[in-house]
């Protein structure tokens, strides 16, 4: 099987947010990939579950502000990058995670695009959701992170 190594760039909504977590890497890395901890940390989080390995070609179920989602895991670089996607409601996401260590920490970097007739009927609404989403999704990581590593 064939998976994307990038988001779709020529996608009609394509998001970037990257924020600085004061945790070291391994805490960063292992709260992102524990899939099944993320309701945990991550109130926007309905329900996270990964059966198996996060590794390529693995799949989850998730819920996200209401929104149930499968996704399939396609690239991961240990402790740099993920990248995961899938379709759901019409539209297909691809989602990419960089991780880069940083003197006090990590820069976590998160590209998204989103395509498809849904995306289409309403660019600048979910331009706006998915932003929306990925930043409170950062900023949670943030604050979980930080936390364990007290």
């Amino acid at each position: 099987m064939s998976f994307p190594r990038v988001i779709d760039v020529d996608a009609p909504v394509v998001a970037h947010h990257e924020v600085e977590i004061l945790a070291p890497h391994d805490v960063v890395w292992n709260h992102h990939v524990d899939v099944n901890a993320w309701s945990s940390w991550n109130s926007d989080m309905t329900s996270a579950r990964l059966e198996g390995p996060f590794a390529p070609g693995s799949e989850f179920d998730w819920e996200s502000y209401g929104f149930p989602v499968t996704s399939t895991i396609y690239v991961v670089e240990p402790q740099q990058r993920i990248l995961w996607g899938g379709v759901a409601g019409g539209i297909t996401g691809i989602h990419e995670w960089l991780f880069t260590p940083t003197d006090v920490g990590v820069h976590v970097e998160t590209y998204e695009s989103f395509a498809g007739a849904p995306v289409e009927a309403d660019v600048a609404g979910m331009t706006s959701m998915l932003d929306t989403s990925l930043v409170a999704w950062l900023h949670q990581l943030k604050a979980a992170a930080e936390r364990a590593a007290v």
